[in-house]
């Protein structure tokens, strides 16, 4: 589980959760269609997330956003 603090975008929760290293990486996984919220494909960097949400990068092992 990743702490916030209310609600934060995909692209930060990506970074802040170690699954890339960067905002171009965010940006790159996401036009592969690697990342999905809640079982979900998604492809906006900024879609905003509320606690509960489950965000998964392929590959790697899921993260809710807590």
């Amino acid at each position: 589980m990743v702490p916030t603090d209310g609600d934060i975008r995909l692209g930060q929760l990506l970074k802040l959760a170690s699954l890339v290293e960067s905002g171009a990486d965010a940006k790159e996984a996401l036009a592969a269609g690697v990342v999905s919220v809640n079982g979900e494909v998604e492809v906006r960097r900024g879609r905003q997330l509320v606690r509960g949400d489950v965000v998964e990068v392929a590959g790697a092992a899921p993260v809710r956003v807590g």
